[in-house]
């Protein structure tokens, strides 16, 4: 059976998500895990140390104006992490609900550079934060808060 975004968003709405062995495997399996991090943002915390780079302004924020690009980051292997959930098709997919609408980033920049970002479906209310990336010291970090 053919994924298509339809079936990806009716499946975040029951909390279940894709992924995949490898960037290269031609397989998705969906994951339907016990429990699923949560942070509420009315006992959200920020330690100071990350409140002190947020006041910095060493970064620029800006959302879904390099969607492609983000994606691309979380998918690309980095210390530690030869491989990565997100293969080919599940790119695809969230590009195509990028166009809908559905997928969004939100990019730490400096000096015109991307630096790191994240990525994620917004749904009925609710932001599904999927991958991030860090080319600096705290990049992704700024990006989700």
């Amino acid at each position: 059976m053919k994924i298509t975004p339809d079936i990806v968003l009716k499946a975040y709405a029951t909390g279940v998500f894709p992924m995949s062995d490898g960037r290269d495997d031609l397989k998705i399996f969906w994951v339907d895990p016990e429990n699923r991090g949560i942070l509420p943002l009315d006992k959200f915390h920020l330690p100071r140390r990350l409140h002190r780079v947020v006041r910095t302004d060493q970064f620029q924020i800006r959302t879904d104006t390099a969607f492609t690009e983000v994606m691309d980051a979380c998918a690309a292997p980095a210390p530690g992490r030869w491989t990565t959930w997100i293969n080919h098709e599940i790119q695809e997919l969230f590009l195509d609900l990028h166009e809908r609408g559905f997928a969004h980033c939100v990019e730490t920049w400096a000096n015109d550079e991307l630096a790191g970002g994240l990525y994620g479906i917004a749904l009925g209310g609710a932001f599904f934060g999927e991958s991030m990336f860090s080319r600096r010291n705290n990049a992704s970090k700024v990006a989700l808060v």
